[in-house]
């Protein structure tokens, strides 16, 4: 018999079926250079297509191409012409050292050279090439700078068809995505255009492949031409709204870079962003010729003002000597105090020191001795290979350009907390060690504080997931895991509790941060329940052990043939191999260690990805559990998308166990995809809209108002009581009596001790959650209170309360998984209907009940379809309570075996099984 626990998933992943492999393969010309052309080229020949030819610009200080260096280990034809023309014409040999390729199709991802119409035109099939841009709009070569500068709404590339004109070719594909108010070049570009771009490219080459690839002729209409943007044209007009600058600095941010002169300098601008009512108490003012008014600095930034009198913020200025500062430093330049360096450090810096050019001193500038951008890119990556664990973006290299200024290493510092050293490893772990994603790629994970980067984080790809599947199943059944006892299992698994506990304030720091969770908050449940669950699941504990080792245990079963024959015949319980668990982003570590601890307990092996908005405590977690002694191959942990990741977990014929939490639609395709690969078991906790929670007008109103737990965790919470029904005699008092308590409530930084309500999780929840509200009184539903972003920098959201929600509306039947109390009454002493109401949904997670009746409370009880049921409280979990749903919200179970309902009484509190 096979042990059985529930796992967990993000919520929101979309699952992409995999594609016919059956399609034509053509001779392929790749036509082009950079990264982006590196991962079309690989792609493609994935795709089994024949890569007759890659043709990119010539080598550069001796350092190729990445498409071209890519091509030449693979052994692919590589040519490097400088030029393609003279003179006007097109140069015969190189024309002829490309038809003799035998090319049927061009691909040009992303090309810098003037490429001859004898090329375009040549092979049967035609030449295709990406832009940037949702053509006919911003032909050209600086379209995602003047999407941006524009104010577009909207951003997408195009993948045409070449003609002789500039990007004026017919539409074969395009695709789009939103441009976020605060969105640069490179957030765009390594958000959307170059992921989508690089997809996009392959499916429009599969299309062509098909017979299927369109020919849509470019309308006029709307077509504009922006030329190269470069930065003698970037200098700042202050004579604008401040819309108008944010989108100027933010176009040209990285590149060229919005610049201005102050003090006789000048000055480029990094990082804007709008903002309202900024706190400029002590700000130090700054005269920019030309500003309508001058600048402030300030302790978040340089202030700056529109002729319309609004503000945007500046986080970072680069002198044009390549020094890059923090904005507020701007007055404080020089007067920062040194760094003692430890004898290991200095040797360290020695390392660095040398170099095969010239002599390195204490002086020498990075970028005065010829370096560029490329170099800063280089010099970063050298030194996170040389300093494992060293933390070290390329901002770092800008603003510390003398050797002496870059090597000393800073403890950063957060407000409200004490001083924590936080320098997560942000790579995949996998077989026991901290490696890179294939091909190097990485993502930005966002502090939902201020909506601003944390670090670069490694971005799984399927080969990735292949690799640390492997590693899994070896440590099952050939490594000495496989072979270790329950008990010597069950001390490394309380080592690993220990240890977490050893760095709690870092774990919990590490989630405020990334999660937007309230510190006290996230040290006492995130880390706190963390630390429980595996010490609970450790079974070292008497009581504990106890039930472990009765969950364990098979049976003995008595047969006909026992006797006279001396038959014996029962069961076990066995680890069922490897486990893929894939877990939300709300309680990022506890769902970690809710799903893990019976994993590794029961003898399994794991391969666990993390939602990628929230990947740092559980890399932190795969670092611990290393130092703890879990032997390689057994925790594995993947940071990246559900559709890359997830898919092929759910796909993976060595996965025998998934758990997934999100969606229901996307919980049935992965039940499906579970079924089709290798009938994998797979638990589910899904999405939807739990039973209500129901007031009657006997309860303790202190508690039932005290107990509003829909705002607990901003709302992030998968038993949140969204919803409420109130007996109507008491309606509008409780009411009112929440509405005061929210009133009470502080929102603001999550590493305040005094914050109640923290920022939400990411952008794209923060925009559901207006749009939610703005759904809920389009239908009618009275708003209470909130219903809109906080006017600051980051995600935040007002605690908001809807009355008068009709059973039929959006809002009464949908999750908003946030902070949004959704309150309908039933007619007074009306049992019967309370109960119709809140049954009447597909969903069954949790619900409660409030009453002093004990008769009434244990009917409701047993009447509501939830997986849990609350009475006289709300949201309490403990780690040896089981938890889990009902109906379309799922099934299996965390921490436990069947449905709980928990009962408070004004003098005590007890669980007990439904």
């Amino acid at each position: 018999m096979l042990w059985e626990k529930t796992f967990s998933h993000v919520s929101g992943v979309a699952f992409v079926i995999p594609l016919d492999s059956a399609v034509l393969r053509m001779k392929i010309a790749v036509i082009g250079q950079s990264v982006f052309g590196l991962e079309v080229f690989k792609e493609l020949r994935k795709e089994g297509h024949q890569i007759v030819g890659v043709f990119t610009i010539p080598d550069k200080d001796g350092k190729a191409d990445p498409l071209g260096a890519e091509a030449e280990k693979d052994g692919v034809p590589v040519f490097k012409f400088p030029r393609w023309r003279l003179k006007g014409g097109a140069i015969p040999e190189v024309v002829e050292a490309y038809k003799a390729t035998g090319a049927e199709l061009n691909v040009l991802p992303f090309c810098s050279q003037f490429i001859p119409m004898e090329v375009i035109d040549h092979p049967a099939r035609g030449s295709i090439i990406y832009h940037p841009s949702l053509l006919p709009r911003h032909r050209g070569a600086s379209a995602i700078n003047w999407t941006l500068i524009h104010g577009d709404r909207k951003c997408g590339f195009t993948v045409f068809w070449a003609d002789d004109g500039l990007d004026t070719g017919p539409i074969l594909l395009q695709r789009e995505c939103d441009v976020e108010p605060d969105d640069t070049v490179n957030t765009l570009y390594n958000r959307f255009l170059f992921p989508e771009g690089v997809k996009g490219t392959v499916d429009a080459v599969r299309l062509i492949a098909e017979g299927k690839a369109p020919k849509i002729v470019q309308p006029e209409e709307g077509a504009t031409y922006e030329g190269i943007q470069k930065k003698d044209k970037a200098k700042i007009d202050w004579n604008q709204p401040s819309q108008a600058l944010h989108n100027w600095i933010r176009g040209n941010d990285k590149v060229p870079g919005a610049w201005a002169e102050i003090d006789g300098q000048k000055i480029t601008f990094y990082g804007s962003t709008l903002v309202d009512n900024i706190a400029t108490a002590g700000g130090q003012s700054l005269e920019i010729p030309g500003a309508s008014r001058p600048g402030l600095v300030t302790k978040a930034g340089l202030v700056l003002f529109g002729n319309d009198g609004k503000t945007l913020l500046v986080k970072n200025l680069q002198f044009e000597d390549g020094k890059m500062i923090a904005a507020a430093q701007y007055f404080s330049r020089g007067t920062g105090t040194s760094v003692e360096l430890t004898e290991n450090e200095k040797a360290f810096a020695d390392q660095m020191r040398v170099s095969k050019e010239r002599a390195i001193d204490d002086s020498t500038d990075f970028f005065k001795s010829g370096a560029a951008s490329m170099d800063v890119v280089r010099l970063v990556e050298e030194v996170k290979l040389r300093a494992s664990g060293c933390q070290l973006q390329n901002e770092d290299v800008y603003m510390n350009p003398t050797f002496q200024d870059f090597v000393p290493d800073e403890e950063l510092v957060v407000d409200y907390v004490r001083i924590v050293r936080l320098k997560p490893d942000t790579q995949l772990f996998v077989n026991g060690e901290f490696v890179d994603a294939e091909g190097g790629k990485t993502y930005k994970t966002i502090n939902p504080t201020d909506g601003m980067p944390i670090c670069d984080v490694s971005l799984a790809q399927v080969r990735d997931v292949d690799i640390a599947v492997a590693a899994a199943k070896d440590a099952f059944e050939e490594g000495e895991w496989g072979k270790m006892n329950p008990r010597d299992r069950g001390r490394l698994i309380y080592k690993l509790a220990d240890l977490m506990e050893e760095h709690q304030e870092e774990l919990a720091t590490i989630e405020s941060m990334d999660s937007g969770a309230v510190y006290t908050l996230a040290l006492k449940t995130h880390v706190g329940m963390s630390i429980q669950t595996f010490r609970y699941f450790s079974g070292t504990r008497l009581a504990d052990r106890f039930h472990t080792l009765c969950i364990r245990s098979g049976s003995t079963i008595p047969i006909n043939q026992a006797r006279p024959n001396r038959n014996l015949t029962f069961t076990r319980k066995e680890p069922i191999g490897v486990c893929a668990i894939v877990i939300p982003w709300n309680y990022p570590l506890m769902m970690l260690a809710w799903k893990t601890a019976a994993c590794l307990a029961a003898g399994n092996t794991v391969v666990l990805k993390p939602a990628q908005v929230t990947p740092l405590t559980a890399v932190k977690f795969a670092e611990l559990s290393a130092r703890a002694g879990f032997p390689k191959g057994v925790i594995n942990i993947l940071p990246g998308s559900g559709a890359l990741v997830g898919q092929r977990l759910a796909d993976h014929p060595d996965v025998r166990k998934l758990g997934f939490t999100g969606s229901t639609p996307v919980g049935k395709h992965i039940m499906k995809s579970c079924a089709v690969s290798n009938v994998k078991k797979v638990s589910l906790e899904l999405g939807g809209k739990s039973s209500a929670r129901s007031i009657f007008s006997d309860c303790d109103m202190e508690k039932a108002v005290g107990e509003c737990a829909v705002f607990f965790n901003k709302g992030e919470n998968c038993i949140a009581a969204g919803r409420l029904f109130v007996e109507e005699n008491i309606h509008d008092h409780y009411v009112q009596r929440v509405v005061d308590e929210v009133k009470k409530m502080k929102i603001g930084d999550p590493l305040d001790r005094s914050t109640d309500h923290g920022p939400q999780n990411h952008k794209a929840h923060l925009d559901k959650l207006v749009e939610f509200c703005q759904t809920g009184v389009q239908e009618g539903a009275t708003l209470v209170c909130g219903g809109k972003q906080v006017a600051r920098p980051g995600f935040f959201f007002e605690p908001t309360i809807f009355t008068d929600v009709q059973d039929h509306m959006f809002i009464a039947k949908e999750e908003s998984f946030g902070p949004i109390m959704i309150l309908s009454k039933f007619k007074s002493g009306d049992v019967e209907e309370v109960l119709r109401r809140a049954n009447a949904t597909e969903y069954g997670l949790a619900s409660g009940v409030f009453t002093r009746d004990i008769g009434k409370a244990l009917l409701v009880s047993e009447k509501l379809n939830a997986g849990t049921v609350f009475v006289n409280t709300y949201n309490k979990t403990d780690v040896a309570a089981p938890f889990g749903g009902f109906k379309q919200s799922g099934f299996g179970k965390d921490l436990g075996k069947r449905r709980c309902l928990w009962v408070e009484f004004p003098s005590h509190r007890f669980s007990r099984p439904g």
